[in-house]
C-alpha cells in the first residue's frame, strides 16, 4: 500500500487484535522460558520474576508516561490505538496460559519462533498507526522526522537493555533473549521501510 493512504475501521481492528494475540501468545513462550525483551516489556518481564504482579498489569502501567509523548508528536488516532494494542496485550498476556498450556518448550525455538512471532505483530501495528508503548513510541518518531531506522533502533536498544539485566537472569536465558530481540527486530528491519508500506500515521 502507498505511503499516505489510510486504513479503514475494520482493517484497523483486525489487524490489532490479531498483533495483540500475536505478542501475548510470544509473552507466554517467554515468561515460560524466564526470556526478556527490551524497552517497557522487558521492564515488566523483569519485575513479573521478582513480584506478585503479573506482565500486563506491570506492561499496562509502565506504558502510562508514554502516551504524552505519542499524543504530542504522533496524533490522537495513534495515541488512541497504541492505548487500546497495549490494553489488549496486557489483558491477553495473562489470559491466554489460562487457555493453552505450555509445560515446555526447546528454548532456541522459543526464542526464534516467539521472537519472529512478536516481530510480525509489531509490523502490524507499525503498519496500521499503532504501536506498544515505550521505545515502539520513540522508534516511530524517530522513523518519521529523522528516517532513522525503526527495527534497527529497537534492535540495537532491545539487545543493550537485555545484557544489561545479565545478573538478574540466568545467563543462557540472557542469550536466548538476546536471539529472540534480533528476531524480532529483523523481522522490523527488514519490512518496515520508509516508503514502502505505511498509512499516514497522522490520519
Amino acid at each position: 500500500m502507498p505511503e499516505g493512504v489510510s486504513h479503514s475501521l475494520f482493517d484497523d481492528v483486525q489487524a490489532i487484535l490479531l498483533a495483540s494475540l500475536f505478542m501475548s501468545f510470544g509473552v507466554a513462550l517467554f515468561t515460560q522460558q524466564e526470556f526478556l525483551i527490551g524497552g517497557t516489556a522487558g521492564v515488566a518481564f523483569l519485575g513479573s520474576y521478582a513480584s506478585s504482579w503479573s506482565f500486563g498489569q506491570l506492561f499496562f502501567v509502565i506504558n502510562i508516561p508514554f502516551y504524552g509523548l505519542a499524543l504530542w508528536r504522533l496524533g490522537w488516532f495513534f495515541t488512541l490505538k497504541t492505548f487500546f494494542a497495549v490494553g489488549l496485550v496486557s489483558i491477553l498476556s495473562d489470559w491466554i496460559p489460562l487457555w493453552i498450556v505450555i509445560d515446555s518448550s526447546i528454548p532456541l525455538f522459543a526464542a526464534i519462533f516467539g521472537g519472529s512471532m512478536m516481530g510480525a505483530g509489531l509490523l502490524m501495528l507499525f503498519r496500521h498507526k499503532a504501536s506498544l508503548g515505550g521505545l515502539n513510541i520513540l522508534s516511530l518518531y524517530l522513523s518519521k522526522y529523522h528516517n532513522v531506522n525503526a527495527g534497527r533502533f529497537q534492535m540495537v536498544m532491545d539487545v543493550i537493555i537485555i545484557i544489561l539485566a545479565i545478573y538478574i537472569v540466568d545467563i543462557w536465558a540472557t542469550i536466548y533473549s538476546v536471539i529472540a530481540a534480533i528476531c524480532m527486530n529483523a523481522v522490523l528491519a527488514i519490512n518496515f521501510k520508509k516508503g514502502r508500506y505505511l498509512a499516514s500515521l497522522d490520519s
